[in-house]
């Protein structure tokens, strides 16, 4: 019993350490094993390596040597290009040597040839002293005023043949450029013979009977005061028999409240509601009408390419007046004769059409300025997109500015010719050198003024004032009241600029 039970547990305990036993002797073999793989793998690996080293000592080796051959390679060819350049440089030096040895031989004989040219000047400077002195002799006078004397024989010689010639220059010129400017003139006045259109700020409208003047003014006034509000125009009734007077400055307002005026009493139903539909209705017509009239203007004269702006602001001059003168009238007259003086001076005729057709756009503006009717013109051309030397002209046309084109001195005599032909405008020759008078006189009033002289029809008026009695600093101030005082007592139309003149002139003569 005692030895199973020992067989019992030594054998368990033999077969544990047994086991043991096997697994310690395989995990020993395992890890001998492993350890002679690592140690290949090591070999292997140190093996590989050494090759790669002589592999890459090759490389570079070979590349060392491919380095050191293009160095030697570019030694050789750096060495042959010194040995050209040092070859050039001798050759330059010996030709250098050459050319300085021929420059000193040279040198030698020019010294030699200059010593001679001093001999032979010293022996001509001595004859020509004895010639001098010979000649002075003979002829009573020095060298010098000899010398003078002749200058002064020829100088009044060339004067007098330089002058003889430019005034003969001059006579041509002047005979030959007033008979050709006559010629084109006559010829451009004879061809353009326009009507003449005369309106006044006011107009009248007939009247079936008195008894359509109360209707007219309906109760307590509603309907005049309705139709003078909606038109902007003053309506006059007073005992003219049969007639009521419409009066505004303004053309295109007078005209509206005219056509309407006469519809409502062609209608006979008077009343504010009606006076404001009639109004509306004939404003469109008015403005249709103005742009009708601006296309019409443009086909006449075969312009084109024009903005619709433009084509209004010409249209609104259809109902001004300037002196009596239809302005769009004027205006296209204007247009025909620069276009007939361009092609006769070689100008740009249609540069020259259409800047005289636009050249009083300005009066019929709708805003009001303080500018005058060419600044304002010219404005209204800037912004809608004209040709600067068309805006030139414009401005230019009153000399409000210096023209800076031939097209633009051509609108100038262009409408002068349109404004100044017999029946153009209204203006009597006697209102308009009293007109003149008035301005000169004026002027005349003022301390220092000695003289004054109205031109361009009255629109400048230039001043020549004592320089003894005004200083430069008070020239500004004095024309600053002659200016005003224009304004205060004189009545004109557009403006007037003042030129002062104040000069010192001194006049001495020779005896």
């Amino acid at each position: 019993m005692s030895m199973n039970l020992i067989l019992f547990i030594v054998l368990p305990v033999a077969g544990i350490l047994l086991g043991w036993t096997i697994r310690w002797v395989y995990a020993r073999f395992q890890l001998s094993a492993s350890e002679q793989k690592a140690e290949r793998v090591k070999q292997d690996a140190i093996k590989e390596a050494e090759a790669q080293k002589k592999e890459i000592l090759l490389q570079a080796k070979e590349q060392l040597i491919q380095d050191r051959n293009q160095q030697e390679r570019e030694n050789r060819e750096r060495r042959t290009e010194l040995q050209r350049y040092e070859s050039r440089v001798n050759k330059k030096e010996e030709l250098l040597e050459q050319r300085n040895q021929e420059f000193e031989k040279r040198d030698k004989e020019f010294a030699l040839n200059v010593a001679e040219l001093h001999k032979r000047e010293a022996v001509l400077s001595e004859e020509e002293g004895k010639l001098r002195v010979e000649l002075e002799r003979i002829s009573g006078l020095t060298a010098e005023e000899a010398k003078a004397l002749i200058i002064k024989n020829l100088e009044n010689d060339a004067r007098h043949d330089a002058q003889s010639l430019l005034n003969k220059i001059d006579q041509e010129a002047q005979l030959n450029a007033e008979k050709k400017a006559q010629e084109i003139l006559v010829s451009a006045i004879q061809r353009i013979a326009t009507e003449t259109t005369s309106e006044i700020t006011v107009a009248t409208v007939s009247l079936p009977s008195d008894e359509m003047k109360g209707r007219i003014i309906g109760r307590e006034g509603r309907n005049i005061r309705s139709l003078e509000t909606l038109t902007g125009v003053d309506i006059i009734i007073d005992d003219t028999p049969e007639a009521v007077v419409i009066s505004c400055f303004d053309p295109v307002r007078k005209e509206i409240a005219r056509v309407a005026l006469e519809r409502l009493i062609i209608d006979g139903r008077i009343h504010p509601a009606r006076i404001e539909e009639i109004v509306q209705k004939v404003t469109r017509e008015i403005q249709q009408k103005i742009y009708e009239e601006g296309e019409k203007a443009l086909f006449e004269l075969g312009l084109h390419s024009m903005s619709q702006e433009a084509i209004r602001a010409i249209g609104r001059l259809y109902f001004r007046t300037s002196y009596g003168q239809n302005v769009l009238t004027h205006s296209k007259e204007v247009a025909e004769l620069a276009s007939i003086l361009a092609a006769e001076v070689g100008a740009n005729r249609e540069l020259a059409k259409r800047a005289a057709l636009l050249h009083d756009i300005g009066k019929g503006a709708e805003n009001d300025s303080d500018q005058n009717h060419a600044e304002v013109g010219a404005e209204m051309a800037r912004k809608m997109g004209e040709d600067p030397r068309v805006v030139n002209a414009i401005e230019a046309h009153h000399n409000d500015c210096e023209p800076q084109t031939i097209e633009a001195v051509i609108v100038q005599v262009a409408d002068a010719i349109s404004a100044a032909r017999p029946g153009a405008r209204r203006e009597t020759v006697d209102n308009y050198v009293k007109r003149l008078e008035n301005l000169e006189e004026t002027a005349k009033k003022f301390h220092g003024v000695e003289q004054a002289y109205a031109i361009q029809a009255g629109r400048e008026l230039r001043i020549l004032v004592n320089n003894d009695k005004i200083p430069d600093e008070q020239v500004k101030d004095l024309a600053k009241q002659i200016a005003k005082q224009i304004e205060t007592d004189l009545r004109y139309p557009g403006r007037i600029k003042i030129t002062m003149i104040r000069e010192t002139r001194i006049i001495e003569y020779a005896r």
